[in-house]
C-alpha cells in the first residue's frame, strides 16, 4: 500500500493514501501508536548523528514505512543504515539494546551502575546487607562521596516494553523510608542523602509522578531529561562490548561469560582479543571502533 508524506519539519506527519489516516506502528508492548518522527530524530540526535546523516536516515525509512511496522523493525533498519553510512552513530544509536544483551550473561546490572557512579566519582559497593530503622534489606548499589550518601535498587530488564510501575516505585520508596531511620559509616557517619530506582527501560507515568511528589529519585533510559542513564553511560565512557560491531556475536558471548563486559576492559588489555583466536588486523579495528565510542 502507498504512501506519502506531507513535510513540515520535525512535525513531519506520515499517512496511509488510500485511508487518509496517519500511519500506525507497533511499540514492544504491543500497543500501536501514530508514527511520531519526532521519536526517530530524537533518537538520532542523542546518539551524536549530525543533521546530515539524521536527514538521510530519516529519508531512508521513510521510503520503507508501512502500516504496522513495529518499533524494532524501524531501529534496524535505521541501524543497518548508520552502520553503512557513519559506524559511530551506529554504536551510540545501538546503546540500549546493547545494555539489554547483557541481560543473558548473569552479568549483575548492579555491578554495571556501580562501575558508572566510580567514574563520576563515588565509591560503590554491591549488594550490601544494611539494617534499617526495623528490618534488615539488600541494597543492590551503595554509593558515596564526601557530600552524598545514595542507596539504590536496580531493576534490569532484557525486554523491550517493560517498563517499571506504581508497584515497584511504592516498594522502594518503602525500603528507602526504612533505611533512612538509621546511621551508616559510608567514609564518614551519615543518614542516607538519596534513595534511587534505576532501570534500563522506562517508568510509567504514575511511578513517575509518585516519586517526584515523594521525593524518590528515579533513573531511567531516558528519565529524567538529563542525568538519565543512557547520559550517564555516555559521559562515563563506559561502554558495554555489546555496542560493538566489529566483534562476532559469539566473541562477546565468550567474553561476557568470562566476566568480561566493557569495552575499556579490551582496551586496557588487547591481548584479551587474541586469546579469543582473533588475528592482529581484525583486533586493531575493534580497538579503533572503541576508541571511536
Amino acid at each position: 500500500m502507498e504512501t506519502y508524506v506531507l513535510v513540515a519539519g520535525l512535525s513531519t506527519l506520515y499517512y496511509n493514501e488510500s485511508m487518509d489516516e496517519q500511519i500506525s506502528i507497533i511499540k514492544a508492548d504491543g500497543t500501536r501508536e501514530p508514527f511520531d518522527i519526532k521519536k526517530l530524530t530524537y533518537s538520532l540526535k542523542r546518539a551524536g548523528a549530525t543533521e546530515k546523516a539524521t536527514e538521510e536516515t530519516l529519508s531512508h525509512i521513510e521510503h520503507q514505512l508501512a502500516e504496522g511496522m513495529t518499533t524494532h523493525e524501524i531501529y534496524r533498519r535505521s541501524f543497518e543504515f548508520l552502520d553503512l553510512a557513519q559506524k559511530p552513530i551506529a554504536m551510540r544509536y545501538s546503546l540500549k539494546r546493547a545494555i539489554m544483551e547483557l541481560g543473558p550473561s548473569g552479568f549483575p546490572f548492579e555491578d554495571f551502575i556501580a562501575d558508572i557512579l566510580r567514574e563520576k566519582g563515588f565509591e560503590a559497593l554491591t549488594g550490601q546487607m544494611i539494617l534499617g530503622g526495623c528490618v534488615e534489606h539488600e541494597v543492590d548499589v551503595v554509593a558515596w562521596n564526601e557530600n552524598k550518601l545514595i542507596m539504590a535498587e536496580a531493576k534490569f530488564h532484557n525486554e523491550l516494553g517493560i517498563k517499571s510501575d506504581l508497584k515497584i516505585a511504592l516498594y522502594v520508596k518503602a525500603r528507602m523510608d526504612d533505611l533512612q531511620g538509621n546511621v551508616y559509616f559510608y567514609g564518614k557517619e551519615r543518614h542516607v542523602d538519596e534513595g534511587w530506582l534505576i532501570t534500563n527501560t522506562k517508568f510509567t507515568t504514575t511511578a513517575i509522578h509518585y516519586a517526584e511528589c515523594k521525593g524518590l529519585t528515579l533513573v531511567g533510559w531516558n528519565y529524567p531529561q538529563k542525568g538519565n542513564l543512557q547520559d550517564m553511560i555516555i559521559d562515563s565512557g563506559l561502554h558495554p562490548l555489546t555496542c560493538l560491531t566489529s566483534l562476532s556475536s559469539a566473541s562477546k558471548k565468550i567474553l561476557l561469560g568470562r566476566g568480561i563486559v566493557l569495552c575499556k576492559a579490551l582496551k586496557e588489555d588487547p591481548s584479551i582479543l587474541l586469546s579469543l583466536g582473533i588475528n592482529e588486523e581484525k583486533s586493531m579495528l575493534i580497538l579503533e571502533e572503541i576508541n571511536t565510542l
